[in-house]
């Protein structure tokens, strides 16, 4: 119950991050629109401006000369004056063809609109008339179109509007304003992102664009805003349009510091949890197994302990007292049960001493085929009785090796032990060894029960100990694998085992010969 609250708890607080994150991504998105939007909208009106004042200061040259507006003045005074003159755009001055402004009949110039402009200049009174040129003169440009009243500048706008619209749009508009005007507005709002851009006419594709430019919509990194709107019916023939190529990478720049912290801190979360529930499990294992070592040893040295009390109940039986043969039969006994419960203990102090690098093994020169034939006399009696065999296949030439002679014996007789105990039938156990470059190699061959992979990799770990479902003949603690490890590990040896269910296993020991 407490594994699956926490596993819940984990699992809400990832939703909760990743839900957080994500909204954080969309609430970013909706907010870089509206700023690519904004940004848009003053690009187009800064271009816009600057147009109408470079346009406006050499119309109100014009018509400041005019002093009896009609339209046959109007007509001339406006050809002369362009034919002659120039418009500046942008860093440069444009030279304009004097057939461009040939005839702003053909052009269909509002020239009643110039006329009504001229008429409300002209109703002024002579002195006064020229008090105010003379003071309008005086002024600095932008002065001069500060003074303009909101009716006078929308009339300028209409008539700049119809003059513009006969200009080419790149001599209109430079690549270079549109993108120093970008990055400007760009660098006002702290967004360092990547752009392409362009001017299109009735969806066409005009020469005012980036290398790169892309135009796709549906892709929610192009925007688009209206270039040149005419003030009288809101209609345009431009759009401004850009791309945002480095939108996706920008925006996952403003949560990169908190989205790597929440990761760290998710991932920190987890590992921290791995842990708790790696331990717990462990120390559920653990439990489990110290509960059947115990009943083991319980087992193990309850039944001696019997044992010998029976064979004392029985020496002290004064009918027992008198026959030396049952006498002597029950000493015997009880020596061999002591030596049993004393061999149990051993082994556990040995595994203690092992972990606690306590156990002082002296190394001397050794036969490793002389060590297999003496371990193989411990076994040899309890094989007999259970009709089974032990052949032995000594193929080694060279069989030197710095061991200690007690304990790797202990390991050959703990091996074939292990071989033996889990034989359902008669033991048939085959012993090879082989010489491999500088090593011998010794494998002890049984035709057991076998074991699962997962057996195979815990087999030398303290306590464990297979389950062998209805197999209950099987006694033992666990420790003994473990103390084989152990000492083949101190010789600068390998062990690892072969098996297979049904089919026995084959323990295969590998150790360093010397010369």
């Amino acid at each position: 119950m407490l594994i699956l609250l926490m596993s819940l708890s984990l699992i809400g607080i990832i939703f909760v991050q990743g839900y957080w994150i994500q909204n954080t991504v969309e609430n970013n998105r909706e907010q870089f629109s509206f700023n690519a939007k904004q940004i848009l909208i003053s690009v187009s009106n800064k271009i816009e401006y600057r147009e109408f004042e470079e346009m406006y200061y050499p119309l109100q040259e014009i018509l400041d000369s005019i002093k009896q507006p009609d339209n046959k003045t109007i007509q001339q005074l406006l050809n002369i004056g362009f034919d002659k003159g120039s418009f500046a755009f942008g860093d440069g001055v444009l030279e304009e063809d004097s057939k461009l402004f040939s005839s702003f009949i053909d052009f269909n110039i509002d020239t009643v609109r110039l006329k009504d402009i001229l008429n409300r200049n002209a109703e002024l009174i002579d002195d006064e008339k020229e008090k105010y040129q003379t003071r309008h003169r005086s002024k600095s440009k932008l002065d001069r179109l500060s003074t303009l009243t909101d009716l006078q500048r929308r009339d300028y706008e209409i008539v700049i509007d119809q003059l513009a619209n006969f200009i080419p749009i790149h001599r209109r508009v430079k690549k270079e304003e549109v993108k120093r005007l970008l990055k400007k507005e760009l660098a006002e709002r702290d967004m360092k992102v990547d752009f392409e851009y362009a001017i299109y006419s009735n969806a066409l594709a005009t020469k005012v664009r980036s290398d790169d430019f892309s135009a796709n919509e549906s892709d929610g990194n192009t925007f688009a805003v209206p270039l040149f709107v005419n003030n009288e019916d809101g209609s345009s023939l431009y759009q401004l349009y850009v791309n945002f190529t480095g939108k996706n990478r920008y925006i996952l720049s403003t949560i990169k510091g908190m989205a790597i912290l929440s990761i760290i801190f998710t991932l920190v979360i987890v590992v921290a949890y791995s842990s708790a529930l790696s331990q717990l499990l462990q120390q559920r294992q653990i439990s489990q197994i110290k509960t059947d070592f115990i009943n083991n040893m319980t087992h193990e040295l309850k039944t001696p302990i019997a044992t010998i009390n029976l064979a004392l109940d029985a020496i002290k039986n004064p009918k027992i007292a008198d026959d030396e043969d049952k006498r002597k039969r029950y000493m015997k006994m009880i020596r061999e049960e002591n030596k049993r419960m004393l061999t149990q203990v051993e082994n556990v102090l040995r595994i203690s001493q092992l972990e606690k690098n306590e156990l002082n093994i002296k190394k001397e020169p050794l036969e490793l085929h002389d060590i297999i034939e003496d371990a193989i006399t411990h076994v040899s009696l309890i094989v007999e009785n259970r009709e089974g065999y032990i052949k032995t296949h000594l193929g080694a030439l060279k069989s030197s090796i710095l061991a200690n002679d007690s304990h790797m014996t202990n390991v050959v007789v703990n091996v074939l032990d292990n071989a033996i105990k889990y034989s359902e039938g008669a033991p048939k156990i085959d012993i090879y060894t082989e010489n491999v470059k500088n090593s011998i190699v010794l494998k002890i061959r049984d035709q057991g029960v076998g074991m699962s992979k997962v057996a195979q990799k815990k087999i030398f770990e303290k306590f464990f100990r297979e389950h062998t479902g209805d197999l209950h003949n099987v006694k033992g603690h666990g420790l003994g694998l473990t103390y084989v490890k152990r000492i083949i590990d101190d010789h600068h040896g390998q062990i690892w085992v072969e098996s297979e269910r049904g089919k026995g296993s084959t323990f295969i020991t590998k150790l360093p010969l010397i010369s």
